[in-house]
């Protein structure tokens, strides 16, 4: 059992060892992210053919989480750039709504960051109505959502909790409505249903015109201007930060409407809009090269999906199942154990990736690591459970016909147990494969990329194409853990259980 032991802590210290990285250098690609929205994939995708055009080496990470997960990347160097705004840097990341440009720029170099260049927008937040309920209504600014106090509201989960979102909306305007959560792509969706009746909008969205949505006048001047920037590390090499400055001023209003419409109504690919913008603007010569297909992308997106289940599920049997089976004669330890591990499991999943961040960095290791956490109490669990549901009649007679402790446990307990044991390693490998669609907002790839990516480009061809191969896949280790079973548990065993 020692020996288990070590092994385990050996693969835990391989999972956890990789640096989050010290920022770009000359010699290592670039990493560029965005958040999760269609304008900033628009725009990371844009940096990254930029730079491509000119011999750099990219690697996206784009679709990462909120501000809180783009943010913290960029400062930890997990990531080298991202598009970002200034109302959100001064009133989200910085806190201090009253800073002025040069402000900002020392509070950012402080944290060695860097603003490359302002792009030419400003993408302010809004609230939005359907056309139909603001003629109804009469719906023109947001003051008159005061006369409404049962018009029901939905916004952006990020939208709720920022300095400058709906708390201190409501605040300035004195509105009655109370508010709920909800998925920034999917708040239109509800609108148009009827299920929603208004919600936070960015004023380049090109899903406004389409969606027949209305933008109530900010009548009190409660959002500030965001204008659009490249947020960077300073360490960044300086011929990226020149062809990066060549976008200064390049990109106004319509042009990026324009740019969102034709991902979210014609359908084209965040690359394919940026590609557009590049030529027509003539930054580069020529389109850039196809990207994969849709078998090839579901191929790779699976066999990630696989790597980071797998390994978090074989640390996960290599520590539970001894530490369970060591604690499981001192019945106070063993469910201390099983406390902790069910308190871990009790953790919102976003969370804890986004806790990872600033000490693991983006990628695999802190989504590995996150899945090895949640993989710990269905294996303690059962391996207890089936431990403990021995009869002690049976061990009473090993003990009797002269077997020492540690036979008892390896020809009657752990066998007995086994179907337990297997039970619990089972449902580790469910919730891994589930839980690991996450694994795409740390930039850890998988089936997830495309599921998040649907939804918040409101593609359903992404959605399903992340959505039925993680279904196969969970169909597919239900079947496999039965052949498992019934190749060597006892037939016996198999009809008590």
């Amino acid at each position: 059992m020692p020996a288990t032991l070590r092994l385990a802590g050996i693969l835990l210290l391989a999972l956890t060892w990789i640096p989050a990285g010290n920022g770009a250098s000359t010699n290592e690609p670039i990493r560029i992210a965005s958040k999760t929205f269609t304008e900033s994939h628009v725009l990371g995708e844009i940096f990254a053919q930029l730079l491509e055009s000119h011999g750099v080496t990219v690697e996206r990470q784009l679709g990462l989480g909120g501000t809180l997960i783009a943010y913290e990347a960029l400062k930890t160097g997990a990531s080298d750039l991202y598009p970002e705004y200034t109302g959100t840097i001064k009133q989200a990341i910085l806190q201090r709504a009253d800073f002025n440009k040069n402000q900002v720029s020392a509070a950012l170099n402080a944290q060695n960051l860097q603003l490359i260049a302002e792009l030419g927008f400003n993408n302010s937040y809004a609230i939005a109505v359907s056309e139909q309920l603001a003629s109804e209504l009469g719906l023109t600014r947001i003051s008159d959502l005061q006369a409404h106090p049962g018009l029901r509201l939905g916004f952006s989960h990020e939208f709720l909790n920022r300095e400058d979102g709906w708390l201190q909306l409501r605040a300035r305007y004195q509105l009655p409505q109370d508010a709920v959560g909800i998925e920034h792509a999917l708040a239109y969706d509800a609108i148009e249903n009827r299920q929603l009746d208004a919600t936070d909008a960015y004023t380049t969205d090109g899903e406004l015109t389409v969606r027949k949505l209305v933008l109530l006048e900010d009548n009190l001047a409660f959002f500030p201007r965001y204008d659009t920037v490249i947020l960077a590390r300073q360490d960044l090499p300086a011929e990226v930060v020149s062809v990066l400055q060549t976008l200064q001023t390049r990109i106004d209003e319509d042009t990026m409407r324009t740019l969102n419409a034709r991902v979210t109504e014609h359908k084209e690919s965040p690359a394919q809009a940026a590609a557009f913008f590049l030529r027509t603007s003539g930054l580069v010569e020529q389109a850039a090269a196809a990207g994969e297909s849709r078998a090839e992308r579901i191929t790779r997106n699976t066999l990630a999906h696989l790597k980071l289940t797998g390994i978090a599920l074989a640390a996960a049997c290599i520590l539970a199942i001894p530490l369970a089976v060591l604690s499981s004669p001192f019945e106070r330890l063993a469910r201390s154990i099983l406390y902790v591990t069910g308190l871990i499991q009790t953790i919102p999943a976003l969370a804890l990736l986004a806790l990872m961040i600033p000490v693991f960095g983006l990628g695999e290791v802190p989504a590995i690591i996150a899945l090895f956490l949640y993989s710990l109490m269905p294996i303690v669990r059962n391996t207890l459970t089936g431990l403990f549901s021995i009869d002690p009649l049976v061990k009473e007679v090993a003990t009797g016909m002269g077997m020492k402790r540690r036979e008892q446990l390896w020809h009657i307990e752990l066998p007995l147990a086994f179907p337990a044991i297997l039970a619990g390693v089972k449902t580790a490998a469910i919730i891994s494969l589930g839980t690991a669609t996450l694994a795409a907002f740390v930039g850890a790839g998988g089936l997830g990329e495309p599921i998040i990516t649907g939804l918040n480009l409101n593609n359903h061809e992404l959605i399903l194409e992340g959505a039925i191969p993680a279904a196969v896949l969970a169909v597919a280790v239900e079947l496999l853990f039965e052949l498992i079973e019934r190749g060597l548990v006892p037939a016996h065993l198999r009809d008590k259980r």
